[in-house]
């Protein structure tokens, strides 16, 4: 089992930056694969990035190329969602979630675990 909190949302201008953050509670964190999701109003959550579980593979979806960062800190439990350049259209609630297996996977429902979601609002 793994409990994931996720924190650092907030309001920021277009072209400003953000860094969210997720505490994994577990003793197994090193093992997951960890990603970030979001979901905005009306629509379904999407796959934003992923990070193997040793660092060394990463993935990210085309609309957040170049400008977000994931990384991670198995010392600490934690992983990273570095953002910047925002746009409008960033505006989400933004998921940490875990997958139990080594392989990056995008889809919703490859990952065991979630957060409780961060709002990240960008006003343009």
């Amino acid at each position: 089992q793994v409990q994931l909190v996720e924190s650092g949302g907030g309001l920021v201008q277009a072209g400003g930056s953000l860094r969210l953050s997720c505490a994994a509670a577990g003793r197994t964190f090193s093992s997951y694969t960890m990603g970030w999701f979001r979901q905005a109003p009306g629509k379904e959550r999407e796959f934003v990035t992923a990070i193997s579980s040793n660092s060394i593979s990463t993935y990210y979806a085309n609309s957040v190329k170049g400008r977000f960062t994931i990384s991670r800190d198995n010392a600490k439990n934690t992983v990273h969602l570095q953002m910047n350049s925002l746009k409008a259209e960033d505006t989400a609630v933004y998921y940490c979630a875990a997958r139990r297996f080594v392989s990056i996977e995008t889809w919703v429902g490859d990952y065991d675990y979630w957060g409780q979601g961060t709002q990240v609002t960008v006003s343009s």
